[in-house]
Order: structure tokens, then C-alpha cells, then sequence
């Protein structure tokens, strides 16, 4: 997955120490292993307990347009191993997923899908940040 702008995002401290250990378990042939890296490395760090309310975070709950479809997608950006299929999941492994992690309301990206075609996600709202609601256990 290449991505193609790059907005700022921020990444909670929390996070980044779950997702960082996640990525040592993981094959680099893997897909999204390459771009979760990069985006962590380029990621503001914040602390948890100081995230901003309006930013997608780990199991978070995000509404976002997808571009060119125009579709609208409500879901919880979850860890890999929480990952069952269940409509209303996105793992932070898949591109999409990757995409919106961090990124806060009003934002949007760009990436290249597999077919060459450039997709780009917009966020419109996180009904659920577990900072905002205290849920530091999440």
C-alpha cells in the first residue's frame, strides 16, 4: 500500500507501545506490516490520558467517506487478533485501516489500492474514542 498525501496524525503513547509489539510479531512480507510502520514513524506521539477527543485512535469507533465510491463506512478500528470478520470492523492491519488511524475529524488520505486505483478516506465523525470516554484498558 503506497500511500500518496500524508497528513499529520496522532498517535496515542498507549498505542504505539501495543502496536509497535504487534509489528515484531509480524512477517515484513505481510501485507500493511510496510505502511502501519511508516505511519507510525511519521505519527506526533501523544499521551493517552492528553489525546485529542477528535482523533481515531485504537478501538475507536469511526464514521469515514470513502472515495471514489462515495460510501460512507461506520466502523471499529480494531487489533489484528480482535479481528473476527464481524460487519463493523476494520483491523489496523488492512490499508483502510492503517489509512484512518490517527487521523482526526475532517481529515482525509490517499492510497493506492492493489489495482492502481487511488482511494481516499475522509473522516466525518468518532462516535467512540476509548480516551475520550476513560476506557484506558481498551
Amino acid at each position: 500500500m503506497e500511500i500518496t498525501t500524508r497528513p499529520a496524525i496522532t498517535v496515542s503513547e498507549r498505542d504505539l507501545e501495543r502496536l509497535e509489539a504487534l509489528l515484531a510479531t509480524l512477517p515484513d512480507s505481510q501485507p500493511g506490516v510496510e505502511a502501519l510502520r511508516e505511519e507510525l514513524d511519521r505519527a506526533q506521539i501523544a499521551r493517552s490520558d492528553a489525546m485529542p477527543p477528535d482523533v481515531v485512535t485504537m478501538n475507536s469507533r469511526v464514521r469515514f467517506v470513502v472515495e471514489p465510491a462515495g460510501r460512507e463506512v461506520e466502523a471499529t478500528l480494531v487489533y489484528p487478533r480482535d479481528f473476527t470478520g464481524q460487519p463493523g470492523q476494520l483491523s489496523v492491519a488492512a490499508p483502510a485501516g492503517v489509512a484512518v488511524l490517527g487521523l482526526a475529524v475532517g481529515q482525509q488520505i490517499e492510497w493506492l489500492a492493489p489495482n492502481g486505483q487511488t482511494v481516499r478516506a475522509r473522516i466525518v465523525d468518532i462516535p467512540y474514542q476509548p480516551e475520550r470516554a476513560g476506557d484506558f484498558m481498551l
